[in-house]
Order: structure tokens, then sequence, then C-alpha cells
């Protein structure tokens, strides 16, 4: 008795049966534009799946497209929101708004790993996680939209999807959030991702918001404030200043 043994899909075909395998209307809608599948479809490969299927084309050339279009953009909208502060401060606030966190941080926001294509070795590791993946495919989304409707249609896809670091960055006055200083030390310490909670108590004019930031199930910040960002930057400060101190806080 013989046994059929299944054709493995490579190159163009299996290209074209792992995007089809997601469906990518929600995280179109969640971003709030429109992209056509040739242009999609490639912002969302990753070079390991690329690799892996007889060289298939990859989202590195969309990735460097994007971040010099993301770059301009948050740099010309703290230009506006910032006119007597020096090159300087804006320069770090920049920088810290599009480090590699932020990006992550908007990605897992909008869902975007699901949507990744990757080859097994990342699949295996959590790739779709990663906070280089993560970044690295937000700025091909974001060149690819830059490729498909041009600079106005992407620059305010982008200060909406960043409306939360921006405003951040503006409220408190300061060159760099410290909700991504806290991402950065967890990535050093190869602790998971924090997790925000937040509730609200007060008249609806006047609401006072408390967040905790929870690592491995513990909560190691807490924070209030008149509105829930502000809130959950100081219970990430809160956090960043326990894991200085006792390093082991974030453990499991």
């Amino acid at each position: 008795m013989s046994r059929t043994r299944k054709h493995r899909l490579t190159g163009e075909a299996a290209w074209a049966a792992a995007y089809e395998a997601v469906d990518h209307t929600p995280l179109l809608e969640t971003i709030g534009a429109s992209l056509d599948d040739e242009h999609l479809k490639l912002a969302l490969t990753h070079r390991s799946f690329a690799n892996e299927n007889d060289f298939l084309p990859n989202n590195e050339r969309l990735e460097f497209l994007g971040d010099a279009v993301l770059g301009l953009t948050i740099a010309g909208k703290l230009y506006e929101l910032h006119p007597t502060r020096p090159e300087s401060d804006i320069s770090k606030m920049r920088a810290s708004i599009v480090s590699r966190y932020g990006l992550a941080d908007v990605a897992r926001e909008i869902g975007l790993g699901e949507h990744i294509l990757l080859g097994k070795g990342e699949l295996i590791t959590d790739g779709r996680n990663k906070d280089s993946i993560l970044a690295d495919t937000t700025e091909a989304l974001l060149g690819a939209l830059y490729r498909q409707h041009g600079f106005e249609v992407t620059r305010d896809v982008i200060l909406n999807l960043f409306s939360e670091k921006i405003d951040n960055a503006s409220a408190v006055g300061l060159t760099h959030d410290w909700k991504t200083t806290l991402q950065e030390r967890l990535a050093e310490l190869k602790a998971p991702m924090p997790v925000y909670s937040a509730t609200s108590e007060g008249p609806e004019h006047d609401l006072t918001f408390t967040a905790h930031a929870t690592i491995n199930d513990k909560i190691l910040g807490t924070g209030v404030g008149h509105n829930k960002k502000l809130a959950e930057q100081q219970a990430a400060h809160q956090a960043f200043l326990v894991l200085r101190d006792d390093p082991r806080a974030a453990d499991a």
C-alpha cells in the first residue's frame, strides 16, 4: 500500500497561500487606509519567509522608505508643537518616538504580528512578538502606503498611529517617554513586555485615572493622572525605578 506524499508549496505559490491564509481587512481598517494586495503582501514579507521560499522579494526596501517618511512626519509635527524648543530637544523627542520599541509598541496596538509572513525558524522563536521584526514591518507598511498613496495620506496615518507618543512627549515635556524607557530596560533583562491596565473615578468632567504596569503577573508600577496616558507614563516610570534598583523584580 503506497502513501501519497503531500506536496509542499514553494516560491510564488507559497507566498500567495500564506498571504491569503489571513484576513488582512481588520489591519487596514485599524490603520485607516487601503492597500492593494501587491503592496501589502510585500510589506508583510519578512526576509526569513522570502529566503525559505526560493528567495522571494522581501520588505526591506519598503522599510527603508517608511523609515524616511516616518522620521520626516514626526520631525515636522514636533517642530510645529514646540516652536521655542531647541533642535537638541526635539531631535531627542523624535528619536524616542520612532525608536524600535516605540514602533513595536504601535505594531502591537494594531495587531500587526499575526499578519507578518515569517520563515519557520522565526515562527518557532516567537518572531511575531520580536521588537525588531514588529518595528521593521511597521516601517515597511508605512513605505507601502507612501508608494501607493503618497506623502499626505501616509502622514495622516502616522500622526494617528503615533498620536499617544507625540502627546506624551508634549505633555511630559521630556526628551523621552517612560513607557519606551521601561521597554528598553525589560529588553535588556530579557523579560516580558509590560501590560498596562487603568481605571477611572470621579465626575465625567474631572476623571482621575489610576494605571498599573504589570510584568510577569506582578504590579511593579502604579501611576495617577488626569488622563490615561499620563497615568500609564507614571506607572512605567515607577516600574523602571523598581527594576533599576532590583533587576530581579521582573523575574517570574
